[in-house]
């Protein structure tokens, strides 16, 4: 019997006023998988990932993460559930180095933990100091960022800057990582070194992936499956080659031949 799927999205669709952002999309995805999203800007792969993970709620359709309608909960309690994403731009606290930006990142973790645990008894949870920084330290090395561990995130270049971005959002462990535009903002000679550092780490956890991509070379090299958008709708689904090649993503997505 095939397992069932660890987040299943069913008859999406949101609209903005005049403007429908999504048509009816569905999709299920495997657990321990890596699912590139791909479409022009303003196709819906944003909207998707969005709606996913609470920050947006779609206006009819259901989501499922682990059999569990995830639909009506807001970003913070899906996070909690173990859906995470990191986003295009880095959110760090640039005033600080490498390693207290995941202490903070442990720290919010663990007393979230501890108030979630204990709702009605509002004991006092003992707290364990010294494990946040080996917990650090091992998420620093897990991302090749021990060199850089002293240094403010504002120094960082701008793949050292995605590294810290994606490590931060490991601390909550997650099941599924959402990762918006991953190579976005990189030197063209880095980016396979920094994506190769990325999906290491995260396959390393058994985290599935999600991640929205322009780079074609990027999205070939690492995906096991392609959803390419088009006007808020999924036109086409599959492996790699099969949805390169497809006829209607050369003429909406990718401008090339079919």
């Amino acid at each position: 019997m095939e397992a069932l799927p660890i987040l299943e999205a069913k008859g999406l669709r949101k609209v903005f006023g005049a403007v429908t952002a999504a048509w009816d999309v569905s999709a299920a995805i495997r657990q321990d998988t890596v699912v590139g999203l791909i479409g022009s800007n303003g196709a819906g792969k944003t909207t998707f990932i969005n709606m996913i993970t609470g920050y947006l709620k779609p206006s009819a359709g259901v989501i499922h993460f682990q059999g569990r309608d995830i639909t009506p909960l807001s970003p913070r309690e899906i996070t909690r559930l173990g859906v995470c994403r990191s986003f295009q731009i880095p959110q760090l606290y640039d005033s600080l180095s490498v390693e207290d930006n995941i202490l903070v990142g442990l720290g919010i973790v663990s007393r979230v933990n501890r108030r979630s645990f204990f709702p009605r008894a509002r004991q006092k949870v003992p707290t364990n100091p010294a494990a946040e920084p080996e917990a650090a330290r091992a998420i620093m090395e897990r991302f090749g960022l021990i060199d850089d561990r002293d240094k403010p995130a504002s120094d960082l270049p701008g793949g050292i800057r995605k590294l810290l971005d994606i490590a931060m959002s490991m601390v909550g462990k997650p099941q599924i990582m959402m990762l918006d535009e991953p190579t976005s903002g990189i030197n063209a000679d880095q980016k396979f070194e920094i994506m190769d550092m990325i999906m290491k780490a995260l396959r390393a956890e058994g985290v599935t992936v999600l991640f929205v991509e322009h780079d074609m070379d990027i999205v070939s090299r690492y995906s096991d499956r392609i959803l390419a958008f088009c006007d808020g709708r999924i036109i086409a689904d599959g492996g790699p080659e099969e949805v390169l090649a497809d006829s209607k993503v050369c003429q909406y997505v990718t401008g090339g031949k079919d």
